[in-house]
């Protein structure tokens, strides 16, 4: 297993403590696992203070999946995970890019367009 590999999958499970130690032994927060992927884009979407750690070590927070084009900010939105959501826009994501088939974050955000994703994708805060 690769150093990105480790990474990553404690990202995906979100183990913020071992993804940490990682970190500060040097892990590479935009490394890319054997399969084509950032932690970023692997990360357990439901666990903000995994992406507000790698967001703070310089995580891409706009880093396309190779794929499909989909950012971190569309899968946050289509899963539902608002203040996932939140977090990487206060980190700089780009709401207003698509994906690979032309969507924005907004076109695929959970509950549809009158759901809580939708509605804070409309009117963003202003980043901090």
């Amino acid at each position: 297993m690769t150093g990105a590999d480790e990474s990553a999958n404690a990202a995906v499970r979100g183990e913020l403590r071992r993804l940490r130690e990682l970190l500060d032994e040097a892990a590479d927060p935009n490394a890319i696992n054997s399969y084509g992927r950032s932690l970023i884009q692997v990360m357990m979407l439901g666990s903000p203070r995994v992406a507000e750690l790698l967001l703070r070590r310089g995580a891409d927070p706009n880093r396309p999946d190779p794929r499909t084009g989909c950012r971190p900010a569309h899968d946050a939105a289509r899963s539902g995970f608002l203040e996932t959501l939140a977090a990487l826009h206060r980190a700089g994501a780009r709401l207003d890019l698509p994906d690979g088939r032309g969507r924005l974050p907004l076109d695929v955000a959970a509950g549809g367009p009158h759901g809580a994703v939708a509605r804070y994708l409309r009117q963003p805060p202003p980043r901090a």
